[in-house]
């Protein structure tokens, strides 16, 4: 073929192309994911365009239904969006062709079991005992004359350090530390701890110091073992028996390290008063725990998206009575919403908010949507989001899709929200990859019993434990000896209260 004739070929299918990614059939094309999730019985569909002649074939026609059929081949209607509906758990794959032969698009399905859960609003009291003695500061303890040391400080102890054996004994109260230093300094002989530093074990002697003021034997550290106060329920999952809460890691507020939870429970609370958010300065909610209510749960694990655990039963005053169905973040969008929450006694009340913005992920994150609030009785009562209001459910299109997380101080009628999926996640309610199907393709919802917070994915934590440290600070507080911390964007919060004690 002649070389002018090639290059002139050559440079027709250049402008072809170029020409057809500017095409609607193109930019739909692009659009379409090369994933999709479904749970059981949802429809969805592809806006298509398609000018031409085109056909589809499903592999597995009983799990998923195209145009309201469960026949594997199939011909496209020109223009005409395609209908999708799962029938049953398990993967299929749709693969659309041009003029009958020509492969346009490979589309995996994967169909998960119906999950429902009761969204929550309450607000909550919140008890927590840590996994050891967290040191939230040195102190120099003064020996002799003038001369002051830190035996701590000097064992190399850190700060944020969570220290869980004391020569040999296991620590969850630091009631018992005052004797263990005293009998090791009456008999002259160093501490052997075991210490928890981040997601590492760390072995240090420690030799305790003669208090001449005191005259009491002294470790040189500022301990506490526990938190308290008050939060937002999300949501309880009947069929799992698991509750998820806060929307945020509860973090020791003179460290800003994650509280590692021993043990802990949540309690019925009672809201006595709000104080309102204004630009600058975000207000919060002054709550109560009621006296001599039951425990609600139990606490299991305190993760960058909430504190969760154990629930028998749904608790009282709340909106929904029966569980309604979660989102796929995908599903997310923006638009208006509802979000439930607690702003007099204990009444949950839904009030109306916009979703502004939605951000993709494709791993766990926070900061999933921006959310604004659009309800003028909210904005009457509390100026916007308010401290206290982290955990309040998002509710879409009649399912639930995340919660409240974080407020913008300069905006406090804004703020931004997580994925439910993601705090799904950490409460151990797994929606199955397809790499989790069993021998008959089936995928299956259920409580993951081995999953704890030490085993979530490093990078996540630790980036997400940076973040704290940037925007979170403690300003106020509900009585003399505790403070809950939540986590706000640039703000000094108030919500949890820690006792601590020096030794």
């Amino acid at each position: 073929m002649n070389p002018n004739v090639k290059r002139l070929l050559g440079l027709m299918l250049v402008i072809l192309v170029c020409l057809s990614t500017t095409t609607a059939t193109f930019r739909t094309y692009a659009a379409l994911p090369n994933q999709l999730r479904l749970f059981e019985g949802q429809q969805t569909k592809l806006d298509l365009v398609m000018p031409v002649q085109a056909s589809a074939t499903v592999d597995r026609p009983d799990i998923l239904r195209v145009n309201g059929e469960n026949r594997p081949t199939f011909q496209l209607s020109p223009n005409r969006p395609i209908s999708l509906q799962s029938a049953q758990s398990g993967q299929a794959e749709l693969k659309l062709k041009l003029f009958g032969g020509i492969p346009l698009k490979t589309l995996k399905v994967n169909v998960v079991p119906n999950l429902r859960v009761i969204p929550g609003g309450q607000t909550i009291g919140v008890k927590v005992k840590s996994a050891g003695i967290l040191v939230v500061g040195h102190h120099l303890v003064k020996v002799e004359g003038e001369r002051k040391v830190s035996p701590g400080e000097e064992a190399g102890v850190r700060l944020g350090d969570l220290i869980t054996s004391m020569n040999g004994n296991r620590l969850n109260d630091v009631s018992k530390v005052a004797d263990i230093v005293k009998q090791a300094g009456e008999n002259k002989r160093p501490l052997d701890l075991v210490i928890r530093r981040g997601d590492t074990e760390v072995k240090a002697q420690l030799t305790p110091a003669y208090d001449q003021e005191d005259k009491t034997w002294r470790l040189g550290l500022y301990i506490r073992d526990s938190a308290a106060g008050v939060g937002t329920l999300t949501f309880y999952a009947p069929d799992q028996g698991v509750y998820g809460a806060l929307g945020h890691i509860i973090t020791d507020m003179d460290t800003q390290t994650p509280i590692v939870v021993g043990q802990g429970e949540i309690v019925q609370s009672h809201v006595t008063s709000i104080s309102k958010s204004q630009n600058g300065e975000p207000g919060e909610k002054r709550a109560q725990f009621v006296k001599e209510s039951r425990v609600l749960g139990n606490i299991e694990r305190n993760t960058p998206f909430g504190i969760f655990g154990k629930m028998v039963s749904n608790p009282e005053h709340s909106v929904y009575k029966e569980p309604i169905p979660v989102a796929f973040r995908e599903e997310v969008k923006v638009g208006p919403a509802e979000m439930l929450t607690v702003v007099n006694g204990q009444q949950v009340e839904r009030y109306k908010i916009e979703v502004v913005h939605v951000t993709k992920q494709s791993a766990p994150a926070t900061k999933g949507m921006v959310i604004r609030i659009t309800d003028p009785r909210l904005l009457q009562k509390t100026g916007g989001i308010v401290q206290g209001m982290s955990g309040s459910p998002i509710i879409q299109d009649g399912k639930l899709i995340g919660a409240v997380t974080h407020v913008f101080v300069n905006d406090p009628s804004s703020g931004y929200g997580c994925f439910i999926e993601w705090m799904l996640q950490d409460a151990g309610v797994v929606l199955a990859s397809p790499q989790s199907m069993n021998e008959q393709g089936k995928v299956h919802v259920q409580r993951d019993p081995s999953f704890s917070f030490t085993s979530r994915r490093s990078h996540q934590s630790s980036g997400y434990v940076e973040s704290i440290r940037m925007n979170t600070k403690t300003v106020g507080s509900l009585d003399k000896s505790l403070i809950i911390i939540e986590k706000f964007k640039k703000i000094k919060k108030k919500s949890f209260r820690q006792k601590e004690f020096h030794l």
